[in-house]
């Protein structure tokens, strides 16, 4: 590190010290802030009072219907019953409804294995819970503790015909009933929920149903650390806007927005609760599991949505109850209940940041769907996707390339350029010629970045598309056997620290083939045309890029094999372009092509722009005070 370097940051922590004293708050102020704080702290303690009080009145309601009911209660006909089990099934997916609480009870997904290769079971009965409230005059109706009746023909032989059964609850005064519909080759569930003759049973002001949902996302991937960050809940707000808790940590969030639908989301599948008269009031919260306890997080949902006591409106939920592949998500937008909602369940799959997105949403989802089609495997078709990502970017990557070919042709006269202002104190006159030989021979210091920034969106754009990708889960290819989890041929069992407990091979390939690409790269840079300060900070990146893949390895050696798959293959082929390129370039031929250039425009020389602008600029201001300081 040289003196200018050291001195600068001297400077600049004098410049934050000074900066954080000139900033402190004055005693007035921290008096304020004092005062706000103790206000805050009030204000919280009389919010934790409430909801312990809610608590208390909660608990005790379950407590009271946990009891037997009198026989002069409204709801001891529905507290009376048998437990029966309802199946709607299609070709997709087989649902079961429990009548003890006139819930779903387990969606068992055909077509889908987990890891023991049965089929994937969403929302079981040993994890999952969904709860009805309505607030009453009297007593308050929870469908947890209460039994329904199957009113359907069907419904007692434990299946339903044209996949549909009603549920009554029977109260004193009518019923409240609720009519789940399965639809015909899709995951989505209709339940419609009505009053009959039980207006009476609650105030005139009641115009709400309260809805409480949990359930615990079982592990159903091979690798937990890897689902696990992309498993949470995700939810679609009215606005059109879809958000999620953290994947990455424990959260617990109150909306202020009315929603779509909740969904509690695995890496691959989700249960999707809409409704076509939103979701107010919903109170969000995601916990995470430890690894080795068979489950990813614990979720927990509790909202509202209208209800019409009178029945003459009927609250209308759906629950999609499947993949997430993007474009089944598409298709069961139009199962909406409101066929003017689009409901954007394909936001389930993520497909990365705004530009990202654009890149994957308009390109790569149709490049992979157009491959797939022709029936290859997974593992051709991620080589195919390579190549022919590689192939568009081709003319960007080769304008990079050849903008380092002219830094390297101009070395020479480069050398000459640093041996006339040997002195430090020459160094602006220097850094201005040096800008004046780029200019007369066309070249640009940062010509090569700008096409590599516009590889980077789609770089970007796999990272968070073959991840997210169901099509790879489960699908072998060489040493791996699924190319949606890492490949652990080699593994010991017993987790390292930043390791885990195995070694992925593809990560490991990747690694090196960036070690490669990376040293290829350095070449280039040690015989481009450069000063000695340049030279100097360019030490310093060489050793950062060669220490990027070993970073790349802690962190993608437990993300899937296709992606590293796509990584090594990507770092292949870039060296072999640059190999191509390398071969192709005559740098005698380029450099009389640049002399051409120069000759051409000696009589019309172009106004300098852009970085050589500011330097001649800096260049001015400096003789202007070196003259000022001679005149004193």
């Amino acid at each position: 590190m040289d003196k200018n370097t050291i001195t600068g940051f001297v400077l600049m922590a004098i410049v934050l010290i000074l900066f954080s004293w000139y900033s402190r708050p004055s005693e007035a102020q921290l008096k304020a802030q004092r005062e706000r704080d103790s206000i805050a702290a009030a204000q919280l303690e009389a919010k934790q009072q409430a909801e312990a009080e809610q608590k208390a009145i909660s608990n005790s309601t379950a407590e009271a219907n946990s009891h037997p009911l009198d026989s002069a209660s409204l709801l001891f006909a529905a507290s009376q019953g048998t437990e029966q089990l309802i199946t709607l099934e299609n070709d997709l997916v087989r649902v079961t409804i429990n009548t003890h609480g006139g819930m779903i009870e387990e969606a068992e997904l055909k077509g889908h294995k987990d890891q023991q290769k049965n089929n994937v079971r969403l929302l079981t009965k040993k994890d999952a819970a969904m709860t009805l409230s309505l607030a009453g005059k009297q007593e308050n109706i929870v469908t947890r503790d209460l039994y329904f009746q199957p009113i359907t023909k069907s419904a007692t032989s434990g299946s339903a015909v044209d996949n549909s059964v009603t549920l009554r609850l029977p109260l004193s005064t009518g019923s409240l009933d609720i009519d789940y519909t399965l639809r015909p080759d899709a995951y989505m569930v209709d339940m419609v929920i009505h009053a009959n003759g039980i207006a009476n049973l609650f105030a005139p002001s009641m115009r709400t149903l309260d809805i409480q949902w949990t359930d615990r996302a079982r592990q159903l991937e091979k690798g937990f650390d890897f689902e696990q960050r992309y498993a949470c809940i995700r939810y679609h707000r009215a606005d059109g806007k879809t958000k999620n808790l953290s994947e990455t940590s424990d959260q617990e969030k109150d909306i202020e927005e009315a929603l779509d639908w909740v969904a509690f989301k695995n890496q691959f599948f989700s249960a999707v609760l809409i409704s076509q008269q939103e979701l107010t009031n919903a109170h969000l919260k995601s916990q995470m599991y430890k690894k080795g306890q068979g489950y990813l997080k614990n979720y927990e949902a509790t909202m509202q949505t209208a209800f019409d006591p009178s029945g003459a409106q009927p609250t209308q939920l759906q629950f999609y109850l499947g993949p997430n592949d993007f474009h089944t998500l598409k298709a069961h937008n139009k199962l909406s209940l409101d066929g003017n909602k689009d409901l954007e369940l394909e936001d389930l799959v993520y497909l990365g940041w705004p530009i990202v997105r654009w890149v994957n949403r308009w390109f790569i989802i149709y490049l992979f769907d157009w491959l797939k089609g022709f029936g290859l495997h997974m593992g051709l078709v991620l080589l195919l996707l390579t190549i022919i990502v590689k192939a568009l970017v081709y003319p960007a990557t080769k304008k990079s390339y050849l903008a380092s070919a002219r830094m390297r042709v101009l070395k020479p006269k480069m050398d000459a350029l640093n041996a006339k202002y040997p002195k430090p104190e020459d160094a602006m006159k220097k850094q201005q010629e040096m800008m004046q030989l780029y200019s007369q021979y066309g070249v640009s210091p940062m010509g090569g970045c700008l096409p590599a920034l516009i590889q980077m969106p789609i770089w970007i754009a796999l990272f968070n598309f073959v991840p997210n990708a169901i099509e790879l889960r489960g699908q072998s290819f060489l040493w791996a056997d699924d190319l949606s989890a890492y490949d652990d041929v080699i593994s010991w069992g017993k987790d390292v620290w930043l390791i885990g407990d195995h070694l992925s091979i593809f990560c490991v390939l990747f690694c090196i083939m960036q070690i490669v690409t990376t040293w290829i790269s350095m070449k280039q840079q040690q015989n481009a045309a450069m000063s000695p300060e340049q030279e100097q900070s360019m030490k310093m990146m060489r050793w950062m890029m060669y220490f990027m893949p070993l970073m790349f390895f802690f962190v993608l050696n437990n993300y899937s094999s296709g992606l590293n798959y796509y990584y090594f293959l990507s770092g292949l082929i870039t060296v072999l372009i640059m190999w191509f390129l390398r071969k192709t370039t005559d740098d005698d031929k380029l450099l009389a092509q640049m002399e051409a250039y120069k000759a051409k425009n000696a009589n019309n020389p172009k106004k300098a722009s852009g970085m050589a602008a500011r330097l001649e600029a800096l260049q001015r201001m400096a003789e202007e005070q070196q003259r000022l300081q001679q005149k004193r």
